[in-house]
């Protein structure tokens, strides 16, 4: 038996007609009611509440926007400031133009620098207008590694986010780090915001965003004159997974217990082993410092830079030597190269002497995984744990049991039609190695040979190339 729409009895001759006048009025009541509900919520203040709590189409706590602002007569270059600040501004982002600088010696952490330009390429999708990375190497990348990275770049992005591999004499060595602070300062009104990195910690949109906000709060807080007297921190943190099982189904059970650490920082009393309250009466109630100011990466507003370059006992766009012990100068009074130039020089008080602030209603946003995830195991119940001597097997599985990013990249490319993008708009390379015999090598002659005869047939490898899966510089 069909099933029939049963509608209520009305006086008089039964109609056809009566059934989609009933269903027509019924919806119209539905449409009526419904608006009249959304209405009432909208304008209410419960709703405002709960899109600020939330930070529904913006950041929490605050709006921020970069700017010009005049100080005393002169113009201050994107300082952040709130005094430009409307209500519908919403987006952090919107407009500006970030360049990224990382340090990646060789491939050696190839695994993790994927994912910390994954990270940074999300950047593109939230409203600047320009987000540039130069990765400083001193290897040549193979055109099968950069075709696999183009693979991951977004078309819609393309106007937007760009990589480039700045390639370096090998001779650097612990010098790579110190690439970054003539690239800042030649690019300096080029930028509204420079971000330093190792190639080994994933920054994500809400860190850069977060440090933004807390950068402007700080600027009204304390005023334009001494705002460049702070700079925004960043803590990094591992996981604590154990060190006597290997994670798999059976054993996921393990994870429970696992959280965040920050290994670098003492444990106990917190205050003031780890974190040390600010003396600045303006910032003392909301924000702290660490203890220990190495961050491995600083991020600066273009008006930050400018300052710092002129600030007593900094010089900030020269890259330094790091301090050496008196007496005993190949030995790191203040940490290595690289801790030198990601934080002790800028936060040190015989140098630039800069406060580090950290929000403390929302520090965990300006916090960054540390992908290695090993060193963590340098303290605590792991300090007398023996670590690797050389001489160990390493096992990966049996060859080609899995299938890999590289190998599926290759076969499709191998399958599918190639087409060319002219021109070509993917990962660069530029060789500013110098012509210094001893820095050349005829890997680097052949790498760069290949890359630019990549370029020129608009991204597509060559048979030959896909016939070489190269990942590590050949021995």
């Amino acid at each position: 038996m069909k099933s029939q729409i049963m509608l209520p009895h009305t006086k008089g001759k039964k109609s056809s007609a009566t059934i989609p006048i009933a269903i027509l009025s019924f919806l119209f009541g539905c449409i009526l009611s419904t608006t009249i509900v959304l209405n009432f919520f909208i304008t209410s203040p419960s709703f405002n509440s709960i899109e600020n709590n939330y930070g529904m189409n913006s950041l929490p706590r605050r709006d921020v926007a970069l700017s010009n602002t005049v100080v005393d007569g002169q113009q201050a270059d994107s300082i952040i400031s709130s005094s430009s600040l409307s209500s519908s501004l919403k987006n952090p982002f919107d407009g500006i133009k970030i360049i990224i600088a990382i340090a990646a010696f060789d491939f050696s952490q190839i695994p993790h620098l994927e994912e910390v330009l994954d990270a940074y390429q999300d950047l593109c999708v939230t409203g600047a207008s320009k987000v540039d990375v130069v990765i400083h190497a001193t290897v040549a990348y193979p055109v099968t590694l950069i075709d696999l990275l183009n693979s991951r770049l977004l078309p819609v992005c393309r106007d937007v986010f760009s990589v480039t591999i700045v390639l370096k004499p090998n001779s650097l060595r612990l010098h790579l780090v110190d690439c970054h602070r003539e690239l800042f300062y030649e690019k300096i009104d080029d930028y509204d915001l420079f971000i330093y990195t190792e190639d080994d910690i994933r920054v994500t949109p809400k860190t850069v965003g977060a440090y933004l906000s807390e950068t402007n709060n700080v600027q009204s807080m304390v005023g334009i004159e001494r705002s460049s007297d702070f700079n925004v921190g960043i803590v990094r943190y591992e996981y604590n997974f154990p060190n006597n099982v290997v994670m798999d189904d059976k054993t996921r059970h393990a994870t429970q217990n696992v959280t965040r650490v920050y290994w670098e920082h003492g444990f106990y009393p917190i205050f003031p082993k780890a974190m040390e309250q600010i003396e600045t009466s303006e910032l003392k109630e909301s924000y702290v410092q660490m203890h220990n100011h190495h961050q491995g990466m600083f991020l600066a507003t273009r008006f930050l830079l400018k300052a710092w370059k002129e600030r007593s006992n900094c010089n900030f766009n020269v890259a330094s030597n790091r301090p050496g012990m008196k007496g005993h100068e190949s030995q790191p009074a203040m940490g290595t190269q690289r801790v030198w130039m990601s934080s002790q020089m800028l936060y040190s008080k015989k140098h630039c002497n800069v406060q580090q602030v950290l929000p403390v209603e929302s520090f965990g946003t300006l916090t960054v995984l540390h992908l290695p995830n090993k060193n963590y195991r340098r303290v605590g119940h792991f300090r007398n744990r023996t670590f690797s001597d050389g001489t160990e097997v390493f096992d990966h599985g049996l060859a080609g049991s899995l299938l890999t990013a590289m190998t599926l990249h290759i076969e499709t490319r191998r399958v599918m039609k190639q087409k060319p993008t002219t021109p070509y708009w993917g990962i660069r390379m530029v060789d500013e190695i110098g012509s210094r015999r001893k820095d050349r090598s005829a890997l680097l002659e052949r790498r760069m040979g290949e890359y630019q005869a990549y370029v020129d047939r608009g991204g597509i490898m060559s048979d030959e190339d896909m016939e070489k899966i190269e990942l590590v510089e050949e021995r």
